[in-house]
């Protein structure tokens, strides 16, 4: 079910690419939690692996919503070389780093980096973005940027 629904929904926008490098059964429904690791496209050097719920095809069947998965998610974004800052926003509304699909529609996770210049520290947010109910489920990250 994830590639059908990753391949429709690769066709939205998304700024950064993440690669799948695990996943956990967590019950007999197919229901597995997705670990995937986002390079920042434009901070070398920053790694994050990000985890979310990702629903089987049993659990779809029955409670019959066929194109959604959970809105929570969990982030830990590291230092993996030297970091490199690229052309990156400044303001405190940041920028968005990575979106993927959460439903057919409207719904995706989003991973945001904001820059704390005067802490010099990068901070990651991820969270649900839905066009209606938004979630209060998020999860943060940071990154100092040490010389």
């Amino acid at each position: 079910m994830r590639n059908c629904l990753t391949a429709v929904l690769v066709a939205s926008a998304m700024p950064g690419f993440a690669e799948e490098v695990g996943s956990v059964d967590v019950d007999w429904l197919g229901n597995d939690i997705v670990i995937e690791a986002l390079h920042d496209p434009k901070v070398d050097g920053v790694t994050c692996h990000i985890a979310y719920f990702e629903r089987g095809l049993i659990d779809r069947l029955q409670k019959g919503s066929w194109f959604e998965d959970p809105s929570n998610s969990s982030i830990a974004c590291r230092q993996t070389g030297p970091i490199v800052l690229g052309d990156i926003a400044r303001g405190d509304e940041g920028e968005s780093v990575f979106r993927e699909g959460r439903s057919l529609v409207f719904k995706s996770l989003v991973v945001k980096r904001i820059y704390d210049e005067a802490n010099r520290t990068l901070i990651y947010i991820s969270h649900a973005r839905d066009v209606q109910d938004g979630s209060a489920k998020m999860a943060i990250s940071t990154v100092p940027i040490m010389e």
